[in-house]
């Protein structure tokens, strides 16, 4: 049994924190540039000049004058800025991906690349070729490209002036922005997704909002949803062989305790998922939403045909991240610590990585079977790996086997799923195949690539790409299916 022989193996990244050149063959600048470097005790800043030369960071969002078009500040650094400068390297490192025997890339294009404020009417011909360079290179090698639209960087121009997808002229450039880079790459990429981890309510990144209210958020979550669902229908109309998924976080949360209390509080929190999934996958709003919105005194303005649209919209199939478990409780005495994208409970039956993830292998087989049950349509782990401090020895050589041991045991999980669960699942692209900017504290020293890259924090470094144990390791995985793993 074990894995269907096409069977998608590869890797997976996000233009913002791989490609560096940020302001190069007309790209304009993203949400995501905003975005300092941080560390596990001090969070990221979002910090950025308006044309008016007022400093904004965080709270303070809320003053950006309204249709200030803002650059960045120079007094912060900026990781999304360098990264590890994909742009110029990426014939290498996409041979480095082949060598490993890939079979997809996961990747998103950079939306300002093609458009740089994102309301232009004629895209940016620079950005569409650098996509049709690195396109053609992954096709070379037999390697297909799975694109993510939207990775948490949308057009800085779009937040300053619109209110990002606050506003419904929002939808309109996005849609505009899909609809190009369909036509242009409709006989080079069979495999799309929309919005990056659409569940994680990155207010500023994700949707370019300010303030961040509960009406707002909700506003704009409905614009979000209502703009994926018109992708998919282009992309079913212009690319009729492709196949175009969602994409979110899932953390599976277990009930801390057999209390009632934790058990409902259990069903809630798995309803900040469920949401966006019975949306996308299932074309409707689910009552509990709108009983949400009704406690809280949101009335959501929709268009007439919004609904029509959100049920002709529906995914192909669900792609999605997985990295940790967590629990639910309504003691709130209990002490937190750091997650994927949000404070955790501590499971005292796991482990935890440096960072404070929980360490859980068969959780991401509950996690396949409670999303396989409930909807029925292929799923793709489009994200999945450890972050960790590599240590680089006097001979150039990197023993990652704490890596070799993560992912293994992730894989065997998704194998168990698929030969006893009955799960469909369509590939695994394991998150920053080659060391990337950790997008939870822009450190390049939290690493999770098969690929080492030399530069640190700061941006310094001689970017040599260099292969870790895992890289050899991996390359046997892909070569026997995965059917090696005992």
């Amino acid at each position: 049994m074990g894995f269907s022989k096409d069977f998608l193996w590869g890797g997976a990244t996000a233009a913002n924190q791989i490609e560096g050149a940020y302001q190069e063959d007309g790209r304009g600048l993203t949400t995501m540039d905003t975005l300092t470097v941080g560390d596990a005790q001090n969070p990221r800043q979002i910090t950025y000049k308006t044309v008016e030369g007022q400093v904004c960071k965080d709270e303070r969002l809320a003053a950006v004058p309204e249709g200030a078009t803002g650059y960045i500040d120079p007094e912060d650094f900026y990781p999304s800025h360098t990264a590890i400068d994909f742009y110029h390297h990426y014939k290498e490192d996409i041979a480095l991906f082949a060598e490993m025997g890939f079979k997809a890339y996961r990747m998103s294009i950079a939306w300002t690349r093609i458009f740089p404020t994102g309301t232009e009417a004629e895209p940016n011909e620079a950005g569409l070729a650098f996509y049709d360079a690195v396109f053609d290179e992954c096709l070379k090698y037999g390697i297909e490209p799975v694109v993510t639209l939207c990775h948490f960087d949308i057009p800085l121009y779009l937040a300053d002036t619109y209110n990002g997808f606050s506003s419904r002229e929002t939808i309109d450039y996005f849609v505009h922005y899909a609809e190009t880079v369909f036509k242009r790459y409709k006989d080079k990429v069979k495999y799309w997704m929309t919005f990056n981890e659409i569940n994680v309510l990155r207010s500023w990144l994700q949707m370019g909002i300010h303030p961040n209210d509960d009406a707002t958020k909700a506003q704009a979550v409905h614009h979000l949803l209502v703009a994926s669902a018109k992708a998919v229908q282009l992309c079913h109309d212009l690319i009729p062989d492709a196949k175009i998924g969602n994409m979110i976080m899932y953390a599976p949360s277990y009930a801390m305790t057999a209390k009632p209390e934790d058990v409902m509080e259990n069903i809630t929190y798995k309803r900040q998922v469920e949401f966006y999934l019975d949306v996308m996958v299932k074309g409707y709003y689910p009552a509990y939403k709108f009983k949400e919105y009704e406690r809280k005194g949101i009335e959501l303005v929709m268009a007439a045909d919004d609904l029509a649209v959100i049920e002709a919209g529906c995914v192909d199939f669900i792609g999605f991240s997985y990295y940790m478990s967590t629990m639910s409780t309504t003691d709130t005495s209990i002490p937190k610590t750091p997650g994927n994208n949000m404070m955790s409970y501590k499971n005292p039956n796991l482990e935890v990585s440096e960072w404070g993830w929980a360490l859980d292998p068969l959780g991401l087989r509950i996690a396949l079977s409670e999303m396989y049950d409930r909807y029925h349509v292929p799923l793709f782990i489009v994200e999945n790996g450890l972050g960790a401090v590599d240590v680089v020895e006097e001979d150039g050589s990197i023993h990652d086997d704490y890596r070799i041991d993560y992912l293994d045991t992730h894989i065997r999980a998704m194998r168990d799923a698929v030969d006893l669960d009955g799960v469909d699942l369509m590939g695994y692209t394991p998150w920053g195949c080659i060391d990337l900017v950790a997008w939870s504290t822009g450190e390049m020293k939290k690493r999770y690539g098969f690929i080492y890259v030399d530069v640190d924090d700061r941006g310094q470094g001689t970017f040599k790409r260099s292969k870790k144990k895992s890289f050899y390791w991996y390359k046997e995985v892909i070569a026997h299916n995965a059917e090696n793993l005992q």
